[in-house]
């Protein structure tokens, strides 16, 4: 059984696929934080802003086999139009993912893109794999098509991943967990900037911003 929070159509907002149309498939649980408020403190992954508990986010639900969910993602996209892709996130999607759910997203017309902490194995057939390290956390994935590091993290810092091979290397600006309402985050403003600096100073390393959260869409 797969268990998904929710699955929406939308433009991919970072990375090396920012401006892409793509369905987002956010599955439920993560292996570096429970996604308790109470717990997040104590967690690996205590910066994250993204809510991936139970099955009840819009399109979510609990999909019985890999076509069912891989039919279920192709009725989000617009019938006739370009080539579909799906983005596997979470939560931590590896938890999950396996190579038959990939090969019914590929028999269903699907590019297959995936965003992972990157601590466990990937399966084979993923189209595009967006590694993205949190913390401390042993980084088991050495090849990929992107590193995107939330930067600044004190025990993830970017000299720590250059070995991965990949692609593209990015930092994405640190947010506040919980965003002011009615203003700018005052800690993404600033990370940003130190996000800058550091770019500038190593430019093996890309800046990318969070695209759909400034134009706001989903």
């Amino acid at each position: 059984m797969y268990r998904v929070k929710e699955a929406f159509y939308t433009l991919q907002g970072e990375g090396a696929q920012s401006g892409r149309a793509a369905v987002f498939c956010r599955f439920s649980k993560c292996n570096l934080w429970n996604g308790r408020e109470q717990d997040r403190a104590a967690a690996v992954c205590n910066f994250c802003d993204t809510d991936f508990v139970g099955t009840d986010g819009q399109n979510g639900g609990r999909f019985e086999t890999a076509d069912a969910l891989a039919n279920h993602i192709r009725q989000l996209w617009p019938a006739g139009e370009g080539r579909p892709y799906v983005v596997c996130t979470g939560g931590e999607p590896l938890l999950q993912l396996d190579e038959a759910l990939i090969a019914a997203f590929h028999q269903a017309g699907f590019e297959v893109g995936v965003e992972t902490n990157g601590t466990l194995p990937a399966p084979a057939g993923i189209d595009w794999l967006c590694v993205s390290p949190k913390a401390d956390a042993e980084v088991v994935i050495r090849e990929c098509n992107e590193v995107k590091l939330v930067y600044p993290q004190p025990l993830a810092l970017p000299e720590r991943f250059t070995d991965i091979q990949a692609e593209h290397y990015f930092l994405s600006p640190m947010a506040s967990p919980s965003l002011l309402e009615g203003g700018l985050d005052p800690v993404k403003q600033s990370n940003t900037r130190k996000a800058t600096d550091y770019c500038l100073k190593h430019p093996r390393w890309r800046l990318t911003l969070q695209m759909h959260k400034i134009v706001g869409i989903d």
